[in-house]
């Protein structure tokens, strides 16, 4: 695979990014004008790290170069600060995360590389912060993809997480004054809670992909959504695994899982990676 890093000045957040980018590369079979000038466009994976993270997370602590590679697919990595891929307007010059993938970041990859922009070929998926980004995202604006993936996280009942996990609720505490406090961010598209309920209604969310740790300390949160899925009819696949705890042994695996699950199917072998 081809291997692209972008640096660049970002609009939207207010300053130089960094973007990470998997792109398929010519095989033997075929001349570089040949391949290169095939107006191809390939599927795109958009994939977020977890908090404390960046763009290189993913691509130095599994295997998704190979993933990508046996499925001939785009995987788009960008840095997010910690941001819960939202806006954050009064942080700095202003960092406005949510926009930046739809209104910067996607016409850049769309129209600069050799990627498809129809909603059957874009899919998102994140870790831990990077799960809540990939239901923000999908939650947020459904007809961009058409599949998302959740590791280690799930949509989260504010109403009764300062019961369940304080530490957590703890930290929602800079969210929620994003906000001008709890009332603008319950009613903000970071409470994917209660957009589950309303895209259950009108079924316009992409297939729906969630997956955790049973030793995860996320694990609780992972099973009251599962169970509000249940409740409110919100069409998803659930998947648990023991043994396992908030750790890349369990991402690296599951996004193979979750990749398979868009319907990526394999077209190269390993052997010749």
């Amino acid at each position: 695979m081809a291997l692209l890093n972008l640096n660049f000045e970002s609009e939207y957040l207010a300053g130089n990014t960094e973007v990470t980018v998997i792109l398929p590369d010519k095989t033997g079979n075929k001349s570089p004008a040949d391949f290169y000038g095939s107006g191809k466009k390939y599927p795109v994976l958009w994939l977020l790290h977890g908090t404390w993270g960046d763009h290189s997370d993913w691509l130095r602590r599994t295997r998704i170069e190979l993933y990508a590679y046996e499925r001939d697919v785009i995987v788009v990595m960008p840095s997010a600060l910690n941001s819960n891929y939202a806006n954050w307007p009064a942080f700095s010059l202003g960092y406005r995360m949510y926009d930046y993938l739809f209104e910067e970041l996607m016409p850049l990859v769309h129209n600069w590389l050799p990627a498809s922009d129809r909603r059957e070929d874009n899919y998102v998926a994140g870790l831990s912060m990077g799960g809540m980004g990939a239901c923000v995202y999908a939650f947020g604006r459904p007809e961009k993809f058409s599949g998302a993936a959740v590791l280690s996280y799930a949509p989260v009942n504010f109403d009764t997480l300062g019961e369940t996990m304080p530490d957590l609720m703890e930290r929602m505490s800079g969210s929620f004054a994003n906000y001008g406090g709890r009332e603008g961010f319950m009613d903000s598209v970071e409470n994917t809670w209660a957009r589950a309920a309303e895209k259950a209604k009108t079924g316009e969310l992409p297939p729906l992909y969630v997956a955790c740790g049973e030793e995860d300390k996320l694990f609780p949160l992972y099973l009251e959504f599962k169970a509000y899925a249940e409740k409110i009819g919100l069409a998803a696949t659930f998947e648990s695994a023991p043994g396992y705890r908030h750790e890349w042994r369990f991402w690296d695996q599951y996004i193979e899982k979750a990749m398979d699950f868009f319907g990526l199917a394999k077209q190269r072998s390993e052997g010749i990676f």
